[in-house]
């Protein structure tokens, strides 16, 4: 078994909706990214990445390459997903929390579930999403963002 862990984090800007696990959250601004900014999913992919020992999400999808400008954070997810079965591995589960005053998570926590689910090829009950504060403190107390945090267990096939 292999266990990896992941970290991101996107400022607020202009915009009227967040992508968190792929769903459209709906929020009076939006993250300031190269890509679509979804932080729970750049969070995963360094997570399994990680677990691979394959380095991160930028080594793969480098930011200074215009062809990821807006991309769909599934195309880097679905990259992560194909290694994982390439390396021989199977996804075991999927620990991730979300760090930031608003908007409320917990609302859109059984969607994101669902979603990645169906992109990873698991059941949702093998994904855990949690959300948390920082109890005003820091960037994320002071609503200018959001960071994510993921752990995952990849198993032998």
């Amino acid at each position: 078994m292999r266990i990896g862990s992941g970290f991101d984090v996107h400022a607020f800007g202009p915009g009227d909706h967040l992508m968190l696990g792929n769903i459209r959250v709906p929020f009076d601004q939006g993250f300031v990214a190269h890509s679509d900014g979804d932080v729970l999913i750049h969070a995963i992919c360094d997570a399994l990445l990680g677990a691979l020992a394959l380095g991160d999400i930028g080594r793969h999808f480098p930011p200074s390459d215009p062809q990821w400008a807006g991309c769909d954070s599934v195309v880097f997810l679905s990259h992560c997903h194909q290694l994982i079965q390439e390396h021989g591995y199977v996804l075991g589960n999927l620990d991730c929390t979300l760090i930031a005053e608003q908007p409320k998570i917990t609302p859109h926590a059984p969607a994101m579930q669902q979603r990645l689910a169906v992109i990873l090829g698991i059941q949702p009950t093998q994904i855990s999403i949690k959300a948390t504060t920082s109890e005003r403190l820091g960037f994320t107390g002071r609503g200018e963002g959001m960071a994510a945090q993921a752990t995952c267990l990849l198993l032998k096939q």
